[in-house]
């Protein structure tokens, strides 16, 4: 059997991409210290933002359509951080970068350390960022294949 040990990248279909560049330029490369890179591929811009753990990537839309949770795809993305200081650090980030986000907040019904910020990225992409909860760190470090 073969183990997936982790995620390469992931795509982001934007409806203007100098909108939502500038939006993951504050987000990413600000708040997370992701690197950025540009490329074109079929034609197309792309803006990558990356670490060393895995890349996400804006690519321009092709219809006009406003994001739907509720539909077929990405209902959200959560990203992780190592601690409850880093989410509270990024919820004061995103605020004073005028990013409307919800305050740093416990969420016990998830799980008893579980904190989070929600915010949404110009397309309406629901976008979560919590920290490296005790049950996470946990199944990594006891995992048995």
């Amino acid at each position: 059997m073969t183990e997936v040990v982790g995620i390469d990248h992931v795509y982001l279909t934007v409806s203007d991409l100098n909108r939502s560049e500038a939006f993951y330029d504050h987000v990413l490369a600000g708040a997370l210290g992701f690197r950025k890179n540009a490329f074109t591929l079929g034609g197309d811009p792309h803006v990558q933002f990356y670490n060393r753990h895995f890349g996400i990537v804006l690519r321009p839309s092709r219809v006009e359509r406003p994001h739907d949770a509720y539909a077929p795809g990405m209902h959200h993305l959560c990203l992780r951080v190592d601690s409850i200081d880093e989410v509270r650090a990024l919820a004061r980030q995103l605020h004073a970068a005028g990013i409307e986000a919800s305050d740093a907040e416990h969420h016990p019904e998830y799980a008893p350390d579980y904190w989070a910020v929600f915010f949404e990225d110009p397309d309406g992409l629901r976008l979560e960022v919590t920290n490296y909860r005790q049950e996470r760190r946990d199944r990594h470090d006891r995992w048995i294949a």
